[in-house]
């Protein structure tokens, strides 16, 4: 069945206003007896179907420093312009950690490795995602999504937003009511209805929607679907989801194969490189909770950029490291290898919700 027809249902009377974000509130269960007593409520709370993730005790990813190097600049043996050259990193897209940083001569300079230094001036600091999915505590009811570009809301599908419609933020979490396929000049698109009586433009956001689990999988087995047209993941024990966020897969040049796979070999850490000489060289150190599946191709945290929910990898699913956290934790104790499903949930062509060029790589 195509999302489309799933999504056709009628909007009912209940329908909730748009979630903002997403925290783990409890509510109690209310009935409605008569219209004189109105609603009665039991003092005991439900959990909520999404929760924000809990960051785990161990976790080092809020205590890692990420940098960009500059091209062509050198790496030295001390904090010095007169110490020896260990290497020139040449001309690509390369991240290292940061270590520590020293005082020296007047100058900034920063420990990339063990005896590997670099002046401040030859790199930049970066922030990774703060974006970390949802958890799920029972089976979702509907599709649910994220934004992906600032938006205002219009109040009919194809309709242009009304004056003083509030804003919604990129990585704004919703749940999905209706939805209509709507022709415009351009072609035909689909717009949700989100809750509160607005509704968006596909292109706006990604989804993500249950599915049933490959024939292959176990009913008890663990296992991640990826979907390259809305660039989502979901995580599943069976038939259950329990996790889901955002990716951002391969470029149109690079792309991710789709097909069934297991993981094949896990890292905490690890480093990356690749395309040596060519225009798409990247050197990049410290890649957090990698999980390779499909020969050299892996599900892993991205730190280097903050694009998830766009195609922008060299091949690989980058997930926001908090994802990939959650994601390589969980199935660590997994009765099985770790199922990867890749798939095009649109069976009738990719919809591009956008184009990155060359220069926009952003590893691998």
């Amino acid at each position: 069945m195509s999302r489309l027809a799933k999504l056709g249902f009628i909007l009912t009377a209940g329908m909730v206003a748009i979630i903002v974000w997403v925290v783990p509130t409890y509510a109690a269960n209310c009935y409605v007896y008569t219209d004189s007593i109105g609603h009665v409520c039991t003092g005991e709370a439900t959990q909520p179907t999404f929760v924000q993730p809990e960051p785990f005790a161990d976790s080092f990813i809020s205590h890692r420093t990420y940098a960009r190097l500059n091209d062509l600049i050198n790496v030295y043996a001390a904090p010095s312009l007169t110490a020896p050259i260990v290497r020139n990193v040449g001309d690509g897209f390369l991240f290292v950690t940061v270590q520590n940083a020293v005082e020296s001569e007047g100058e900034l300079w920063y420990v990339i490795n063990y005896d590997e230094y670099v002046r401040a001036s030859d790199l930049r600091v970066v922030d990774d995602s703060s974006f970390a999915g949802v958890q799920v505590t029972q089976q979702p009811e509907r599709p649910f999504g994220w934004v992906l570009a600032p938006v205002h809301p219009s109040r009919e599908p194809g309709a242009e937003p009304e004056p003083g419609t509030p804003k919604l933020d990129r990585y704004t979490f919703f749940q999905v009511y209706d939805a209509v396929p709507i022709q415009e000049p351009d072609q035909e698109w689909i717009w949700y209805n989100i809750g509160g009586g607005y509704w968006v433009r596909q292109t706006f956001v990604s989804l993500v929607d249950a599915s049933p689990r490959p024939e292959e999988v176990g009913a008890n087995e663990y296992w991640v679907e990826v979907d390259l047209y809305e660039q989502s993941f979901a995580a599943y024990e069976g038939d259950r989801m329990v996790y889901a966020g955002l990716i951002s897969s391969g470029l149109n040049r690079w792309p991710t194969n789709e097909g069934l796979f297991q993981v094949w070999s896990r890292h905490t850490e690890v480093k990356m490189s690749g395309a040596e000489g060519k225009v798409d060289y990247y050197f990049i150190e410290d890649v957090p909770h990698t999980m390779f599946f499909d020969d050299e191709i892996a599900l892993h945290g991205a730190y280097w950029h903050d694009r998830f929910g766009y195609k922008h990898s060299h091949g690989c699913v980058n997930m926001p490291p908090l994802a990939a956290e959650w994601v390589f934790n969980w199935s660590e104790e997994a009765p099985n290898d770790l199922w990867v499903w890749v798939h095009t949930s649109d069976p009738h062509g990719f919809i591009s919700m956008h184009a990155d060029p060359i220069t926009d790589f952003a590893g691998p």
